[in-house]
């Protein structure tokens, strides 16, 4: 299997598309794939025949060994050799090699489910070829595996009986990359006050296009223009800028946290940023999002401002320098230049840094930079390049 996303290491089979003994020819679809980044359908490289299968659904393995062979010849040529599939790129993971081999299921047979509802079933320890379906033609849906009864531990306790939660390949990927983050990386922290009633008020009989976050995205594409240090990444002790500016925007799905990237937004009008960022949104909740934008952002903006939450600190994601976290637009008293009181809308924005990178008074001068953007919207609207 080909790499295939940057930092993919393992994966974890969701459905094999075909069984043993059936033939298939170049580009036709053999196994369903979930990576560190999205699930992936692979098509064959050449014709050819599943002679076994050596990584079963639900199995995870690392990147590089074989997880099947390949009959060299038709589908009634017992004797052909069986030889490792070229493109196969995951071996088995013991523990779940075993418990898929527990779960009961009839020979040259799979259970019909969708893809979220496999990995919903890995996740929750259920056996899925012990379900009925309920969706067309007995498909097993998400809803049927969680109204399954999970994997339960038999140690009780003062806590209670405890539920089993497996982790998808996507969310070990991610807890590795932060823990990476978060021990290698000399991170700082810089948080700057912005006006944003301004742009609260253009949106005002706009309906929800373009987003506060839109906004922040497109002004932070053009800081990054200015201060191209923070569009870079750390590698093997060298930062590399990056001539192509791609703005990654942090997407909350059901089980993980994906960071599409908006490709050259400091080129892009707003509202071509609006529609962009809600078809990214849309295919990441879907996860039908391609590897290549999964991997293209330069810089992050995580915004959790919908939430009502007033402030965080987000996680630098490796190799990138420096992720920009957005909070809610407050109503907050301001003292005028006469010396009254005026309620403005004021978010707290913390620009979080590689030190290795980029310094204290850097990421000062690229927050007030960004104020002033904000601050001045209609220079947003109006800009096509």
């Amino acid at each position: 299997m080909p790499r295939l996303s940057d930092s993919m290491e393992q994966a974890t089979i969701s459905a094999w598309l075909k069984q043993p003994g059936e033939a298939f020819v170049r580009g036709e679809p053999l196994v369903e794939v979930e990576t560190d980044k999205a699930t992936v359908v692979y098509e064959a490289e050449a014709d050819g025949v599943i002679a076994e299968v050596l990584v079963p659904e639900g199995g995870t393995a690392l990147l590089g060994e074989p997880i099947a062979r390949l009959g060299a010849g038709s589908d009634d040529d017992e004797t052909a050799p069986a030889v490792p599939v070229p493109v196969a790129a995951v071996a088995n993971d013991p523990a779940v090699r075993e418990a898929a081999a527990a779960v009961p299921r009839l020979q040259g047979t799979r259970a019909r489910a969708t893809p979220v509802a496999r990995r919903t079933a890995i996740e929750r320890g259920v056996a899925i070829n012990a379900l009925t379906g309920t969706g067309p033609g007995g498909r097993i849906r998400k809803l049927d595996v969680l109204r399954a009864e999970p994997v339960v531990s038999s140690a009780d306790g003062l806590k209670g009986a405890s539920t089993v939660v497996e982790l998808s390949a996507t969310r070990r990927t991610i807890a590795r990359r932060m823990t990476q983050s978060r021990s290698e990386i000399p991170a700082f922290d810089v948080t700057m006050s912005v006006d944003l009633s301004t742009i609260v008020h253009l949106r005002r009989g706009a309906g929800t296009v373009p987003s506060v976050n839109d906004f922040v995205v497109k002004a932070t594409a053009l800081t990054l223009r200015e201060f191209p240090a923070f569009n870079s990444s750390y590698v093997d002790g060298k930062v590399e800028q990056h001539a192509r500016i791609n703005v990654g925007v942090a997407v909350a799905t059901d089980d993980a946290l994906l960071v599409p990237a908006v490709l050259d937004a400091d080129a892009k009008p707003l509202a071509a940023i609006a529609a962009e960022t809600r078809d990214l949104s849309q295919r990441a909740k879907a996860r039908t999002l391609t590897p290549d934008e999964l991997t293209a952002s330069t810089f992050t903006v995580s915004n959790l401002g919908m939430f009502d939450v007033h402030s965080f600190t987000a996680v630098v994601n490796p190799p990138q320098v420096a992720i920009l976290a957005v909070g809610a637009a407050k109503r907050t008293p301001v003292e005028t230049d006469r010396g009254g009181v005026m309620f403005r809308g004021l978010a707290l924005l913390t620009l979080s840094s590689d030190h290795r990178a980029v310094y204290g008074a850097d990421a000062a001068r690229f927050l007030v930079h960004l104020r002033q953007l904000l601050e001045h919207p209609l220079a947003l609207l109006l800009q096509e390049q």
